[in-house]
């Protein structure tokens, strides 16, 4: 039986949100194993000077928990 956790992420780009999404997971990837799949549960950007500055998204992220040794 595979038992699975949620974590949640928050991440942002001056590019995109398909960008901040990629980058959270390459980060998460670096510290979580076995990742599984990415819920984007929010899409927001902030604005300066009238002008779109940043996508952020908000992401679930699961990965399957490793049984202990």
């Amino acid at each position: 039986m595979a038992v699975l956790k949620v974590i949640e992420i928050l991440s942002d780009s001056t590019t995109s949100w398909e960008d901040a999404t990629k980058q959270a997971i390459e980060r998460a990837n670096e510290s979580v194993s076995n990742i599984r799949s990415a819920f984007v549960q929010h899409q927001t950007v902030t604005v300066k000077n009238g002008k779109v500055d940043q996508f952020r998204v908000n992401l679930k992220v699961t990965f399957e928990v490793g049984e202990a040794g």
